[in-house]
């Protein structure tokens, strides 16, 4: 996990830059005179805009920002206000569960505003804050952005140095055949669960059940990989609990230590988040037991009851992924895989233009673009190539294809660094390799019955032009390609288009 490859060292920027946006959020509170509990808020506010603003432009992710208390205050107004009405409280959260989700539709901006949200009536639940504390809540939040603002834009704006290429856009649909239409529902049964069972667990910390139904929502698309988030979030949750056993109880609470301890937790979170969701996870969970220990009701009873509620939530994500308009992991595989090959055709045809002469052809956003597919697709394929997945013969045909397609993307990239080079010459033979490279394609996204792609009539070639070697490459992994995603008719990885 924390050997896992950072290029660039954007993680630990970006983890470093998350602990100063924070610790300077809740400085500025602390300066300001206002409460604990504003502090807290304003440092989980703090937290979230350095972490769920992820649009692909500077000039996005600025507005992103500033839209975040158009959808913070009025909830967090929501939530102080049906404080001590219990069944209002619980249908207003629900409703701000359904629209958090559905917002997904509208893409990153929609899902930052989700998030925030949703935060925004959990930490009210968190710190039990009534209707007296809203205005400092409000002081408290607004300082916040402000304070991660400042730090991400003007202090330490890495954005600037590598813009984030723009992400794929979310499968296509219309109404319940709209992924993020079908997880809104999803995620409101899960949630209706986990409220109803975790408060019969506790009055007064059943929110923990539906915080974990809710985060498990976020980031996937599938039966399989929401299954799989709860697992480890399970699994992160518990060895947060050991730890926050060891660390967090025995500090009773001190305030330099467990603020030192709070500023490696958001380290941690933020350096994880991308390799391991479990071990994001662990750092949230010792997070939470710190800031227990601040408000003064940390004991070992109370850890205990944060893993009965999480696994509360997590048994609500599986029953509703499972019986609730679901979404197969075959269905939403299938289509990031075919997404990916029409990227990789879309990238030959533009890198033989440039080759041919044409200035205006460019590869290069064909080739951004089909890493990001490729990690949706990895993602996807996860489910089946989990340790605990029994599916022997699946998880083989998965991992054959995510390596079959991790060798197109680094075909993609050489044909692409070559197809730069003002120098690179146009050999008569591209064209022919280009037009295999399509039909390969064209077999692979073509209706089921199909035959496959022929194999490649002659041998990579050992000394030829550069882009002769990629093509053939390329071709050669795309027909490998076939026998996994098509050999099985009662399991395919491919559908019919």
């Amino acid at each position: 996990m924390f050997m896992a490859p950072d290029p660039g060292l954007l993680r630990l920027r970006n983890s470093l830059r998350a602990v100063i946006g924070v610790s300077l959020a809740v400085a500025v509170a602390e300066l300001c005179g206002l409460s604990l509990t504003a502090s807290i808020t304003g440092g989980l506010a703090a937290l979230l805009a350095l972490f769920t603003v992820l649009d692909a432009g500077v000039g996005a992710q600025r507005l992103t920002t500033a839209l975040l208390p158009v959808a913070g205050f009025p909830v967090l107004a929501l939530a102080t206000t049906l404080h001590g009405m219990p069944h209002l409280r619980d249908a207003a959260f629900l409703a701000v569960v359904f629209v958090g989700v559905y917002a997904r539709r509208f893409g990153p901006r929609g899902h930052a505003l989700g998030i925030f949200g949703f935060m925004m009536f959990f930490v009210t639940q968190f710190l039990h804050a009534v209707p007296a504390q809203l205005p400092e809540l409000y002081a408290a939040v607004g300082l916040a952005l402000l304070s991660a603002a400042a730090v991400r834009f003007v202090l330490w704006p890495i954005e600037r140095r590598t813009p984030p290429p723009p992400a794929p856009p979310a499968l296509p649909g219309t109404g319940l055949a709209r992924p993020t239409t079908r997880q809104a529902f999803q995620a409101t049964a899960a949630c209706a669960f986990a409220l109803a069972v975790g408060q019969a667990l506790s009055e007064d910390r059943w929110y923990w059940a539906v915080g974990t139904a809710w985060w498990i929502f976020v980031n996937t698309a599938s039966r399989g990989e929401t299954l799989v988030r709860g697992f480890r979030r399970v699994l992160g949750t518990v060895l947060g609990i050991a730890a926050g056993l060891l660390i967090a109880v025995p500090l009773h609470g001190a305030p330099a230590p467990t603020a030192a301890l709070v500023a490696v937790c958001v380290f941690g979170i933020f350096y994880t988040a991308a390799p391991s969701y479990s071990w994001m996870m662990f750092f949230v969970t010792v997070m939470a037991g710190l800031l227990y220990g601040l408000l003064g009701v940390l004991h070992p009873g109370l850890l205990l009851l944060r893993f009965q509620e999480t696994a509360v939530g997590a048994l609500g994500a599986a029953l509703a992924v499972a019986l609730i308009l679901p979404v197969t992991t075959h269905a939403a595989n299938d289509a990031w895989i075919q997404r990916a090959l029409y990227c990789v055709r879309a990238a030959t045809a533009a890198a033989l233009d440039r080759l041919a002469g044409d200035p205006g052809a460019d590869p290069a956003p064909h080739a951004a673009e089909l890493e990001l597919l490729l990690g949706r697709a990895r993602a996807a394929l996860a489910p089946l190539v989990h340790p605990l997945s029994p599916l022997r013969a699946r998880k083989a045909r998965a991992r054959q294809v995510l390596a079959l397609l991790d060798d197109c993307a680094r075909e993609v990239r050489g044909l692409v660094a070559v197809a730069a080079d003002p120098q690179a010459s146009h050999d008569a033979r591209l064209a022919a390799a280009c037009w295999r490279v399509e039909a390969a394609v064209e077999a692979l996204t073509a209706a089921e019955g199909t035959a496959g792609p022929n194999p490649p009539a002659d041998p990579r070639p050992a000394a030829a032009e550069p882009a002769l070697v990629h093509l053939h490459g390329l071709e050669h992994a795309l027909v490998a390609l076939h026998a996994p995603l098509r050999t099985d008719p009662r399991a395919p990885l491919v559908i019919s288009a």
